[in-house]
């Protein structure tokens, strides 16, 4: 584990830089200071009833049931595309300026026409889309559009739902969305203020309606005032996200003095308690909701890898193999002056025959194309895109024994985090990370 904890310490280290100009102002998490937060922590996740079920690696958890396009979001099947960087509300924990209109979005990749959104998600084979924004309803019309030609058009897509924060949700629009195929809309009500009535009426139009906000410590009442209320009007599942600081929303969130995580993006440890007593709220009263707890490390880890190992259904090269991680991973064995690739099953079939193997790990994606971008482009609809790649980290180089514990490390599944430098790197591109982490 000495390998791990020095990790999550250049971790914490990176975070502390890349935000050092709030550094006065943040109330960074500290063990010897903060542990009551992780004790409260715990006893919520010991807690009989509150949660039914984790899934992904023991990231999620949830109470009651977890909906088709969270169980997508998860299995690295889902596309997002941002209608608009556009909104109409002022919410004080947005991460986002969300100030700009612009072309639709997937990706950091413009799709100004549907029909180039729905090649991409037939080419690629997502079995869920979702639309949101900024606010997706500000542009009515062309969600409806996209809405329509991916519901017609993309034979693998299952489900679409769409976020909204209610304010322009009218009846006409609701039905439109409804009889377009959308299968899901899910409301941000802590955009409004917490009122129930944005959302009476769409369980009338759409099938399943959701409450997804972040969940947030000093509006936790306000929410709780509600979910009677909601159950009337039809909401099935309430999706509580995790507080995250950014510099956009660090002027507005910071006053608070919540204790902010390390982590890849700092959180709120605040608001991860908030979320497992509303879950806990939910089993003692029982209620007919369920309920997930969407954290940053179920996001960071699950939607990442699920997006690469999407690209490398199309841009995988003969020699490549893809890790659980959705890294492409190439085995050289070198022996004096020469060299060949050989396959992770081949390698482990006679690994003491070799002495050194140099593994590889490579990154692709797509991105616009821009200027004369050199290397190799993709074509989607006579519209061409650049791939970007390049290595993930650098080469990997294995000799004697350190050959046998990957092997072995391969046979566990990552279960084992070895100590050697090395070794920890492959097992970080080799696989997705398990179980949340304690707080830090």
């Amino acid at each position: 584990m000495k390998a791990f904890i020095g990790y999550l310490n250049q971790i914490a280290q990176n975070t502390e830089r890349n935000f050092g100009e709030y550094n006065a102002q943040i109330n960074w998490y500290h063990s010897y200071k903060s542990a009551y937060l992780e004790d409260r922590r715990q006893e919520l996740f010991n807690s009989a009833g509150t949660i039914t079920e984790w899934k992904f690696a023991n990231t999620k958890p949830y109470l009651n049931s977890l909906s088709k396009g969270c169980q997508l979001c998860g299995e690295g099947e889902w596309s997002c595309l941002f209608i608009t960087g556009k909104c109409n509300a002022n919410c004080f924990y947005c991460p986002a300026p969300q100030i700009e209109d612009g072309a639709p979005q997937s990706q950091k990749l413009l799709f100004s026409d549907p029909e180039y959104y729905v090649e991409y998600i037939n080419r690629f084979g997502f079995k869920g889309v979702s639309f949101s924004g900024g606010e997706p309803l500000l542009y009515f019309e062309r969600t409806l559009e996209f809405l329509k030609q991916v519901k017609q058009n993309c034979n693998s897509v299952i489900y679409i739902w769409m976020y909204t924060n209610g304010i322009l949700a009218s009846d006409e629009k609701l039905k439109a969305l409804g009889e377009a195929g959308l299968d899901e809309i899910r409301f941000d009500i802590g955009a409004v203020n917490y009122n129930p009535k944005i959302l009476k009426n769409a369980a009338k139009y759409i099938a399943n309606v959701t409450v997804e906000i972040p969940a947030v410590p000093h509006e936790k009442e306000q929410l709780l005032q509600v979910l009677p209320q909601l159950c009337e009007y039809g909401v099935t599942n309430i999706n509580l996200h995790q507080l995250r600081l950014t510099k956009h929303n660090a002027s507005k969130l910071l006053v608070h003095n919540y204790t902010i995580l390390h982590g890849e993006q700092p959180t709120v440890a605040e608001s991860e308690i908030t979320a497992l007593e509303i879950m806990q709220f939910v089993a003692h009263e029982k209620l007919p909701l369920g309920v997930n707890y969407c954290n940053f490390q179920f996001k960071n880890r699950f939607q990442k890898a699920g997006y690469r190992r999407k690209m490398a259904t199309v841009f995988k090269h003969e020699t490549e193999e893809i890790t659980e991680n959705g890294f492409y991973r190439t085995i050289e064995v070198i022996e004096n002056d020469r060299s060949w690739f050989i396959s992770l099953e081949q390698l482990a079939a006679i690994p003491l025959v070799f002495d050194k193997i140099k593994i590889c790990y490579m990154g692709r994606v797509i991105e616009n194309l821009t200027g004369n971008t050199e290397g190799r482009s993709f074509n989607l609809m006579g519209q061409l895109y650049h791939i970007d790649e390049g290595l993930a980290t650098e080469p990997i180089v294995l000799q004697g024994e350190n050959i046998q514990f990957y092997l072995e490390m391969m046979r566990d599944g990552g279960n084992n985090i070895l100590l050697q430098p090395q070794l920890f790197n492959a097992w970080r591109h080799e696989f997705v990370e398990t179980e949340m982490r304690d707080f830090y």
